[in-house]
């Protein structure tokens, strides 16, 4: 026999609810849902409209993209391409930015990774502090001095100026990235270690770099990113040998005319090599840039 509660005058069997509850709740989930869709999609549109764009010019005349009236439907051609490849410049230029954010981003993470793990392991805040003042001084403010000095050692337009050059942006970010990184680990593994014999730096070697490879690829694949990317150093310090892809597509800017659909071509070349880096380590960047922030 079921029993029944009494509220004022109204009798309600014991163990139901009143039924306008649930409806509303499922009423404000779905509004949720659809606000966060359509948030997303403008999101993703404002951020792939500019690529879709670029990627549709290269594969247009010059008057094509000139021409407001041409959209996404048109006749494609190849013919950006061709000119973009014959000279060679843009392979050439590939490959030295190639080689250049390879070697700045190894060489980075060689002395940024265990200089991160020094400062969050021993409380070396201050340390902290100035890799933050590395990171906010305007790298153009030192390129007069780098010119100079860089020349007086006769290595303006070598592959070393500009691997310097890039280390002085990567080495902070790495150090930053790493910092929090090595401070969300838990201690206690090092310590174990160092209870069975081993040093401290054998700690981090076995216990704490391993654990940090999540971290360390995140930051790395960010540096090399900006060493890819930058445009300000190779234009000052590099030279015809050495010039990057930055630089190579800023030549087909001139003072008489802007080749729009070579420049669109070379863009979208120059543009791959980051979103395969960006795609293969998704989830390494996810991870590593999180785990900061949920461990410890």
């Amino acid at each position: 026999m079921s029993t029944v509660s009494t509220v004022g005058t109204t009798s309600v069997p014991s163990g139901t609810q009143r039924p306008t509850a649930a409806p509303r709740r499922r009423g404000k989930r779905r509004l949720g849902s659809w606000l966060r869709g359509v948030t997303i999609t403008v999101v993703c549109l404002i951020v792939a409209m500019p690529i879709i764009w670029m990627i549709a010019a290269a594969f247009k005349t010059n008057v094509q993209v000139t021409d407001p009236n041409v959209g996404l439907i048109f006749s494609p051609t190849l013919e950006n391409f061709r000119s973009a490849f014959a000279d060679g410049a843009i392979l050439g230029s590939m490959l030295n930015s190639l080689i250049v954010g390879v070697l700045s981003t190894a060489i980075s993470a060689v002395l940024a990774v265990p200089a991160a793990w020094a400062v969050g392991r021993f409380s070396m805040g201050r340390t902290g502090s100035l890799v933050l003042v590395a990171r906010i001084v305007p790298a153009i403010s030192l390129l007069v001095p780098w010119y100079y000095l860089f020349a007086q050692l006769g290595l303006v337009g070598s592959y070393t100026v500009l691997v310097l050059s890039h280390m002085f942006v990567a080495v902070p970010l790495i150090l930053w990235i790493m910092i929090g990184f090595f401070e969300g680990l838990p201690i206690e593994l090092e310590e174990a270690a160092r209870t069975d014999g081993l040093s401290a730096f054998g700690s981090f070697l076995r216990i704490a770099l391993p654990l940090a490879a999540p971290g360390t690829a995140a930051a790395a694949v960010l540096a090399f990113i900006g060493s890819w990317n930058n445009f300000m150093f190779a234009l000052i310090l590099a030279d015809e040998d050495t010039m990057t892809m930055p630089v190579t597509l800023f030549n087909f800017i001139s003072y008489a005319s802007t080749d729009w659909g070579g420049l669109m071509a070379a863009a979208t070349l120059m543009t791959v090599p980051v979103i395969l880096a960006a795609v293969f380590g998704q989830r390494y960047l996810v991870a590593g840039l999180t785990a900061g922030a949920t461990k410890g």
